[in-house]
């Protein structure tokens, strides 16, 4: 069932700024909540480990920035990895790596087809709460979950993240 939301709504949330996570999906609007502390602190961790490999092979990690493929089609994933000349004024126009992090009711899996039509080469979506961890190439599970893109693999080790690469391992 599809709700009609009122202008008025809308704009409140635009002059709060509640809307900066917003989605249009080919023309529909996705309201989507801010994350929670503990997803916000996976995303947060994450991107400080992720961002220097990133940069290292060439890519510039962003968080919470629009990934366009028209200006009422866009997704707002928690991380993405683009090539430098896929960025624009409005957000990204690629990515090569998507993260997204669960949250209740949350629609990630829904996205994942999207992502893939758009060319997005890996999309890899955490459980806070487990840090469990999958992560999808040409809309298929990897497994082991080894990002060719940044050249990480991803395992739960004990209810916690484990990152290994070349240049050694983190656990958060």
């Amino acid at each position: 069932m599809r709700a009609e939301v009122p202008e008025s709504l809308l704009a409140e949330r635009r002059s709060r700024g509640l809307d900066r996570r917003d989605e249009l999906w080919d023309g529909v609007l996705h309201m989507v909540p801010p994350p929670a502390d503990a997803r916000q602190g996976l995303s947060t961790e994450l991107v400080i480990l992720l961002g220097q490999l990133a940069k290292g092979r060439g890519l510039v990690p962003r968080i919470e920035t629009g990934l366009f493929r028209s200006s009422d089609d866009y997704r707002v994933p928690e991380q993405l990895y683009r090539r430098p000349e896929d960025g624009s004024t409005r957000g990204a126009e690629g990515a090569e790596l998507v993260v997204e992090i669960l949250s209740p009711q949350d629609e990630t899996l829904a996205k994942l087809p999207w992502y893939d039509e758009i060319g997005v080469r890996e999309v890899l979506i955490l459980d806070p709460a487990t840090r469990a961890s999958t992560l999808y190439r040409a809309g298929q599970v990897v497994e082991p979950a080894h990002s060719e893109v940044l050249g990480v693999t991803f395992r739960t080790v004990d209810g916690r993240l484990q990152l290994t690469s070349e240049g050694g391992e983190v656990i958060i």
